[in-house]
């Protein structure tokens, strides 16, 4: 698993690097399912990813879960089944995580579904082909006290993630290099 600090300066063309290492050849079109609450600090990345990315790359890129819209315990069910059923969708899931000291404040990317709300005991069906994960706290923490959780951290992750993405689909769909990174 690649770990990524997300104030590295190259940390979007390190996320870069390792999303496009991990897309097979044939897809012709990402669906970005960006998991996690509007309301909760520590657990708002993929709603703030789904934002930033929300109206890039239409010709090749969907997107799953915003801060309007998010992906939550209440509805992800639902989500996968409907990912389920279409047919040649590539997912890439995007969640915070909670994890050991020396990795938060990091972005694991791995090949593989993640699977959400287990911080919170939660039993949620796991999500996409390739798992970006944002490592908000150490999973020692008491999560309680993930609503309060640096938002200026979650967000400068987000945006870091979300020009990661979008530097893969432009290099990946052949898109010009003036074409803007997020929206």
């Amino acid at each position: 698993m690649k770990s990524i600090l997300y104030s590295d300066p190259l940390a979007p063309l390190l996320i870069r690097n390792e999303l496009f290492s991990l897309l097979p050849a044939h897809i012709s079109r990402l669906t970005v399912v960006c998991i996690g609450s509007n309301r909760i600090n520590g657990d708002s990345l993929g709603p703030f990813v789904g934002t930033l990315l929300e109206n890039a790359y239409p010709d090749h890129l969907t997107v799953i879960g915003t801060l309007r819209q998010p992906v939550d315990a209440t509805n992800i069910r639902r989500v996968s089944e409907q990912l389920q059923n279409e047919h040649g969708a590539y997912v890439v899931a995007i969640d915070s995580i909670v994890g050991p000291q020396p990795f938060v404040h990091t972005i694991a990317i791995r090949p593989g579904a993640l699977s959400p709300g287990t911080a919170l005991g939660k039993s949620l069906p796991p999500v996409g082909d390739i798992s970006v994960m944002g490592v908000m706290m150490e999973d020692t923490d008491d999560v309680s006290a993930l609503p309060y959780t640096n938002l200026h951290i979650v967000y400068q992750m987000a945006k870091v993630i979300a020009v990661g993405l979008s530097l893969t689909v432009r290099q990946r769909y052949g898109y010009e290099s003036s074409t803007p990174l997020v929206a």
